[in-house]
């Protein structure tokens, strides 16, 4: 697996980054060798943030962050989150194909959630912080689901395989899920 650890707003030190790989090297067992998967590192006043990103050369984007105190401590809960997701990810593909079922999962770019500007809401003044593009692969709904739980978004935006339109599935409050689908 190829690694790339970068630091923002930080100077990182060899102890780092011996510490963030020797823990992702770990996950070699879920990943292609040739896997990329980008770290970055940062720091504010006393709170550390690891994002970590891993780019498989087929098969959906996996994405964990966590914000600790402790940089040691975030780095554990970020390989613990990536664990856990490269578990579930494996059981369900292997579980698929041993119902000779097919599930294909086409290489995403990374998509974040939107930042809605809440500060004031009677203020005609919007301003859009953040713009995104990425490719939107075709696939079911299913599929979209398990990307977006993968990914660890709240929505997902997709082609639909059954429809041939653009839709969206998103986490209710509830705990299941919805779908917004063009009229």
């Amino acid at each position: 697996m190829n690694i790339t650890i970068s630091g923002k707003q930080m100077d990182l030190t060899d102890a780092i980054k011996d510490s963030v790989a020797e823990k992702l090297e770990r996950l070699d067992y879920y990943l292609h060798p040739e896997t990329e998967v980008k770290v970055t590192v940062s720091a504010k006043k006393a709170r550390q943030k690891v994002e970590v990103t891993i780019i498989p050369i087929s098969g959906p984007i996996i994405r964990a962050e966590d914000t600790e105190e402790n940089l040691y401590a975030a780095i554990d809960v970020v390989y613990d989150k990536l664990n856990t997701q490269l578990r579930k990810y494996k059981k369900r593909v292997q579980d698929k194909h041993q119902s000779n079922e097919s599930i294909r999962f086409s290489h995403i770019e990374d998509l974040s959630e939107e930042e809605l500007n809440d500060e004031n809401e009677n203020s005609i003044n919007i301003s859009i912080e953040r713009n995104k593009k990425f490719n939107m692969k075709p696939m079911s709904p299913e599929e979209a689901v398990l990307q977006m739980d993968l990914l660890g978004h709240d929505f997902f935006i997709f082609t639909n395989t059954q429809t041939d339109d653009i839709s969206i599935v998103y986490k209710r409050k509830n705990g299941g899920y919805g779908m917004i689908e063009q009229a």
